[in-house]
C-alpha cells in the first residue's frame, strides 16, 4: 500500500488542525447515516461516544466565536486535535492499517494547527472574529464532510443491493 491509501487519514488530520471535533463529528454523522469506514471504529459505534462527538462538534463551532476562546495551539487544544485526528485517521485508513492512519492524521493535524491559526489571526484582523470563524467553519465542515463521504461506503443492507 502507498501513501495514497492513507490520503483520507492525512486530509482528515488537516481538518482537525482547524476544528478539533469536526473529524469525529463527521464520522459519527456518517455512521448515523449508515456509512461504513474501512478501518475499525469501535468507539464511535457506541451511542454515548457517537452522540457525544456530535455535541462536541456543534459546541466547538459555537465556542470558537467567543472572545475567551483559547488558541488552538494551547496544550489542551493540541491534545484534542491529536485524539480526534487519531481516531478519525484510524477509521478512514484501510483495514489493518489503522495505526498508520492515526499516525498520519496526527502528524498532519499538529503542525497545520499552527498554520491554520496564523491564517485565522490574519482573517480576524481583517474581518473580525465572528465572521472569520463562520467562514472557517463553513470551509472546514464542508471539507470534513466531503472527505468522510468520499472515504466511506453504505453499510450492507442499508439502501443498496449488497
Amino acid at each position: 500500500m502507498t501513501f495514497r491509501s492513507l490520503l483520507s487519514s492525512a486530509l482528515i488530520g488537516a481538518v482537525a488542525s482547524a476544528r478539533s471535533m469536526t473529524p469525529m463529528a463527521t464520522i459519527a454523522t456518517a455512521r448515523l447515516a449508515g456509512r461504513h469506514t474501512s478501518g475499525d471504529l469501535f468507539l464511535l459505534d457506541r451511542p454515548v461516544f457517537k452522540y457525544g462527538a456530535l455535541a462536541m462538534g456543534v459546541g466547538e463551532l459555537f465556542g470558537d466565536k467567543m472572545k475567551s476562546a483559547p488558541d488552538r495551539t494551547v496544550f489542551l487544544g493540541l491534545l484534542a486535535r491529536v485524539m480526534s485526528a487519531g481516531i478519525a485517521g484510524a477509521a478512514l485508513a484501510p483495514k489493518g492499517r489503522e495505526k498508520e492512519g492515526a499516525a498520519v492524521a496526527v502528524a498532519t493535524a499538529v503542525p497545520l494547527a499552527y498554520l491554520t491559526l496564523a491564517g485565522r489571526k490574519q482573517a480576524m484582523a481583517r474581518i473580525g472574529q465572528t465572521k472569520s470563524g463562520l467562514i472557517e467553519d463553513a470551509l472546514i465542515v464542508a471539507a470534513g464532510t466531503a472527505i468522510v463521504a468520499l472515504s466511506t461506503r453504505p453499510e450492507r443492507g442499508i439502501g443498496n443491493d449488497e
